[in-house]
């Protein structure tokens, strides 16, 4: 999963950059892209490393990236370039006071990038539509069905509607290499003040994202800290969890993502899999081979698997179970693909 990070200027991008990823810009860093990995916290990984006893405990990782804007200019096209290849986007808006800035205005300054977006979106599409009208009239063979995507996606973007509205039309594989900006999951970015952990009233196209406070400078200062001088300064200013923990489950719940583990001898892993997934979709995900060759998947719930104790005791408890290809995988799975190529 990787999550890009937008937002006009002195909307608190980096500062929130460090917050996700304990990783301090310094000014060195200014105008360059950056890209951090974090793991994914689960607690399920844990108890399994430690049930198991594995050599290696792999968990999900999310990949933050954040794009150098070297002109200061929101809309830059290197910077949408740049961000083609991410999941979905974390638009972060100022809701702080800031030296140079008005008074903030969320709901305006979302629409505002927002509107970068569409426009970026129409030209790419507007582009192709007319190299289509060019083939044609040469008597090259038209491929209706994206034509007619790209002339939907057309008609949005003229009424200034992002094409995520649309999850038919966002997530149809003929438009899939267009990487259309406005068509991937939003997760908005309240950076407030220190001492303001509200939700700001959401008014137009802003009330209609999933939205998140963080305190930008306070939990830069926490991602700096020791797990103890965390956990206090958490209580003190009444924080539920970090803001990487936060953004990384909220950001599941954005992409409808789960997790599935599986289990070798000297491995316990965590995989991230967009809910819905059927078993052999999932096993491509570990290796092609397994879903080349797959044959069945042996499946037991983290839930199950714990009451049991052990793998064997689960096996003769009769919640150990035999799959297909079709099996939707759940969430909190623990699968052993079988598979012969």
């Amino acid at each position: 999963m990787k999550l890009g990070i937008i937002g006009l200027p002195g909307a608190g991008k980096s500062t929130v950059f460090d917050a996700l990823t304990k990783n301090i810009s310094g000014a060195e860093h200014k105008g360059q892209d950056r890209i951090a990995a974090i793991r994914v916290p689960d607690d399920r990984v844990d108890t399994l490393s430690r049930m198991f006893k594995p050599q290696k405990t792999i968990y999900a990782q999310v990949e933050y990236f954040l794009p150098g804007i070297k002109k200061d200019r929101p809309g830059d096209p290197s910077l949408w370039n740049s961000l083609q290849d991410c999941d979905a986007l974390l638009h972060v808006v100022r809701n702080h006071a800031a030296y140079g800035f008005e008074k903030p205005a969320p709901a305006e300054d979302f629409s505002n990038l927002d509107q970068e977006l569409i426009l970026a979106d129409m030209v790419v599409a507007e582009n192709r539509l007319e190299r289509i009208a060019q083939d044609h009239k040469r008597g090259k063979k038209m491929d209706k069905e994206e034509h007619d995507l790209l002339i939907e996606c057309r008609r949005m973007l003229e009424n200034e509607t992002p094409v995520r509205k649309n999850p038919d039309l966002s997530s149809a594989p003929k438009l899939r290499g267009f990487a259309f900006l406005s068509a991937k999951p939003v997760l908005v970015l309240f950076n407030n003040e220190d001492d303001d952990d509200r939700l700001p009233q959401a008014e137009g196209p802003i009330a209609q994202e999933a939205r998140l406070v963080v305190r930008g400078k306070l939990e830069q200062e926490l991602a700096q800290m020791s797990a103890e001088e965390a956990a206090e300064f958490l209580n003190e200013f009444d924080i539920p969890a970090s803001a990487m923990d936060r953004v990384i489950q909220q950001s599941y719940q954005v992409l409808n993502l789960i997790s599935f583990f599986t289990i070798i001898s000297n491995e316990v892993r965590a995989w991230a899999l967009k809910r819905g997934t059927p078993a052999l979709e999932a096993a491509g995900v570990i290796h092609s081979d397994m879903k080349i060759g797959f044959i069945r998947a042996e499946v037991v719930s983290y839930q199950d698997l714990t009451d049991a104790g052990s793998y064997a005791e689960a096996k003769k408890r009769g919640t150990v179970r035999l799959e297909g290809k079709a099996y939707e995988v759940q969430d909190g799975d623990i699968l052993q693909f079988r598979f012969n190529v």
